[in-house]
């Protein structure tokens, strides 16, 4: 197999959970295949390369090879090689949010049901 759509690819790479939330990602525009924007039906190939956003951050990564069928994430690994910027880049984010979490301040309760189904749509992006 030397090419499969990207929405599959994601899937099995584990960047996303389900192959429909790949999907939806492909339609919001928050993937992108060679500079351009990506349908979930794109097929993607060994060499290309793709920028990938999700709830962990931004990914620039260089496809290496495709599978079908998602396996452990040891393997999903070796299916793409992300870059060395994008990689420090999210390191440096992801120290910058650890040192913000000392000055926030703490809720006065719990949330709500309301206010947690809030929090899950505002971090979904909807």
């Amino acid at each position: 197999m030397d090419a499969l759509r990207i929405d599959k690819w994601l899937w099995a790479a584990r960047f996303f959970k389900t192959r429909a939330m790949a999907s939806r990602a492909c339609d919001m525009g928050r993937i992108q295949w060679n500079g351009a924007r990506a349908k979930p039906a794109r097929e993607v190939r060994a060499g290309d390369k793709l920028r990938i956003e999700n709830e962990r951050g931004a990914f620039d990564v260089e496809v290496l090879g495709v599978s079908a069928m998602r396996g452990p994430a040891s393997v999903a690994q070796t299916l793409y090689r992300e870059t060395e910027e994008s990689r420090l880049a999210r390191l440096h984010l992801a120290e910058e949010r650890k040192a913000m979490q000392q000055y926030a301040q703490l809720p006065v309760r719990r949330p709500s049901k309301r206010d947690r189904r809030r929090i899950v749509q505002f971090r979904r992006g909807m």
